[in-house]
């Protein structure tokens, strides 16, 4: 009766925070985890599927859609040619250079526009400008400036990122807690010290957030300045390709510049979810 009791009067007692719990999450819990992926992951492979029925039917021409067997056949006679290190080589090195150039330039800039008010008034009316103005527009300009080498296509790269960057770097940094400058202030804070341990930090979300924007533009600009003049290149493979009919290695282009974007923005995206966790508390 006293162990009866006991066990009752315990059953009552309410449990400790750090108790374990009564039992093991099951499967569906572990995969909930990965939900999005497995869904997505199985859409995918639904529309490939359907695009494949589609393609083996031949319910539309070769020419007009080839299915992913087609694509993949014209990746591996592509691969097997030699010539997709080349121009996997140069369209990359446009990618990188250009868009490491804006950053170092938009980043700078955005945050010197976000944080000094006379700064973002007198820069305000040139960005405006030239974000209104479609950049790939200015392609043939620019390639009269720089010739049909990797300049003008740096400097497309560069134009189609750098105002994604900045727009998007002034806005984290004009958003940032009011009440954590005025403390880093009251503690002395230089605005060197405040830069470093407050603005960055806090318009890292932001930041990354255009880094992700601009990279959209910059694969553009470098797909649109190697359709227009070009030795080598992803670009120039398509143009070539598409100018014979040889739709199949159209789309392979379109399959090396999608992927390299999505394996990039993944990237941002997995650094921008870690630093959304560094947020000022208001209380």
């Amino acid at each position: 009766m006293a162990f009866s009791i006991s066990a009752r009067t315990a059953a009552r007692e309410p449990r400790p925070p750090d108790a374990p719990p009564d039992r093991i999450p099951g499967q569906p819990g572990r995969l909930s985890r990965y939900e999005s992926v497995l869904i997505g992951g199985c859409a995918v492979l639904l529309f490939i599927a359907i695009w494949q029925f589609i393609a083996f039917r031949r319910l539309m021409p070769e020419l007009f859609l080839p299915g992913p067997t087609d694509i993949g056949a014209a990746f591996g006679a592509y691969v097997a040619k030699g010539q997709i290190w080349n121009d996997i080589w140069v369209s990359g090195q446009e990618l990188v250079l250009g868009f490491l150039l804006a950053i170092v330039v938009g980043l700078p800039l955005g945050m010197a526009m976000g944080w000094y008010r006379r700064v973002s008034m007198a820069m305000d009316p040139f960005v405006t400008f030239f974000y209104a103005i479609p950049r790939v527009s200015l392609t043939p300009l620019l390639i009269i400036w720089f010739g049909i080498g990797i300049n003008s296509k740096l400097a497309v790269v560069f134009l189609g990122a750098v105002f994604a960057i900045l727009i998007n770097t002034a806005v984290g940094v004009r958003n940032l807690d009011p009440a954590l400058i005025k403390a880093a202030r009251s503690f002395g804070a230089s605005d060197m010290q405040l830069f470093r341990t407050v603005v960055l930090p806090g318009s890292v979300p932001n930041i990354l957030a255009g880094f992700r924007l601009g990279l959209g533009h910059a694969l553009t600009g470098v797909v649109v300045a190697e359709l227009i003049a070009a030795q080598a290149g992803i670009g120039l493979m398509m143009a070539t390709a598409g100018a014979t009919f040889q739709t199949s290695r159209v789309f392979v282009g379109l399959v090396i510049i999608a992927a390299t974007g999505v394996v990039i923005t993944y990237a941002f995206s997995r650094i921008e979810r870690r630093f959304q966790t560094w947020k000022p508390n208001p209380s």
